[in-house]
């Protein structure tokens, strides 16, 4: 079988590749190395097999044309993206040429020259707005919410807020119409926190690895002043190892009647976590005091997501393994080894 992956040197690209190549199938990777890291990542799966690597970027149409036309795949991951919140704010042109447009351009080459492709796409909880109309419960460590205390189903109304809610939601809407039009066997994932290795975190992306280096820059001494954070730190995400999410991709693909569907990823009410209860669990683990220093909260933050994922478990019979205890274990080995 052949697997193009879109975006396959970044974060969750590379270890869907890496899975592609531990399975001896075809491997085709598309990716321009924008993103921080991108580059360290294509070495790393160099290392593991063979495959063809094409360095080029989806919001150009031919590039997308020319790779869907040669590679012809049975399998398309689309990871391809924009993925920071306040880069959407900075520069929303990039943002939108990015996720929307380079998204279009896929589906368009896929439906012109390859319309047997499976096409699963990676988007995100983002598209649901900052939920400030409901209810939430301000407690010691976290906040919770009233009306959805075991997490948010696909029903609630979509509520594009940020140049990033607007990029990644009109392209998520794009796939399931592509289903309905043109019959083209598209999913959909609208993601929580994801994280593990090939993560190169930054501030504004990546938060699960970001606070673990934090904390092993503390444990080592060589942090010389406080991190910030975004508010006061009960924020809540369900989050999801990136073991986990190689598993749903490849439950999902065959899974016909998952095609044309949207399903709400994450880790679930058992894994989740605010910022105040990982820090916890850090200083726990490494002996260490989490200090830090508030700034305002970001634009259209929520204040809690969580993943219902009960639509996954029925339609592709898929569960988190990795509780976060573990997959935070597996985190923090891997950043003090890279």
């Amino acid at each position: 079988m052949k697997y193009l992956i879109t975006g396959g040197c970044g974060f969750v690209g590379s270890n869907l590749a890496a899975e592609v190549l531990k399975r001896r199938e075809e491997l085709f990777v598309m990716d321009n190395l924008f993103r921080h890291g991108s580059d360290v990542n294509l070495q790393w799966l160099r290392s593991k097999g063979d495959f063809k690597y094409y360095p080029l970027d989806t919001r150009n149409a031919n590039d997308m044309e020319t790779v869907i036309r040669e590679v012809r795949p049975d399998y398309v991951f689309h990871l391809a993206g924009q993925v920071a919140m306040t880069t959407s704010i900075a520069n929303p042109r990039l943002d939108f040429e990015t996720n929307t447009l380079g998204t279009f351009q896929l589906l368009d080459a896929v439906r012109k020259y390859s319309p047997h492709s499976v096409v699963l796409y990676s988007s995100t909880n983002k598209v649901y707005g900052d939920f400030e109309y409901l209810n939430f419960i301000e407690e010691a460590t976290r906040y919770r919410c009233e009306k959805y205390p075991y997490g948010f189903p696909e029903s609630i109304g979509l509520d594009f807020h940020s140049p990033y809610g607007c990029s990644k939601g009109a392209a998520d809407q794009y796939l399931l119409d592509f289903y309905r039009i043109y019959g083209a066997k598209t999913i959909v994932f609208r993601h929580s926190s994801m994280y593990g290795s090939n993560q190169h975190a930054t501030y504004d992306q990546g938060w699960i690895g970001w606070f673990c280096q934090k904390a092993l820059e503390i444990k080592a001494g060589t942090l010389k002043e406080p991190f910030t954070i975004s508010g006061n730190g009960k924020q809540v995400r369900d989050v999801l190892h990136a073991d986990d999410v190689v598993r749903l991709y490849f439950a999902a693909k065959d899974k016909e009647e998952a095609y044309g569907q949207v399903f709400n990823i994450g880790g679930g009410i058992d894994n989740s976590l605010s910022l105040l209860e990982l820090f916890a669990l850090l200083e726990q683990k490494l002996g260490i005091e989490m200090t830090y220093r508030e700034i305002p909260w970001r634009e259209s933050d929520q204040k809690v997501f969580v993943a219902d994922i009960t639509k996954a478990k029925e339609k592709i019979g898929w569960t988190p393994a990795v509780s976060k205890e573990t997959g935070i274990e597996a985190m923090l080995a891997w950043l003090e080894q890279k």
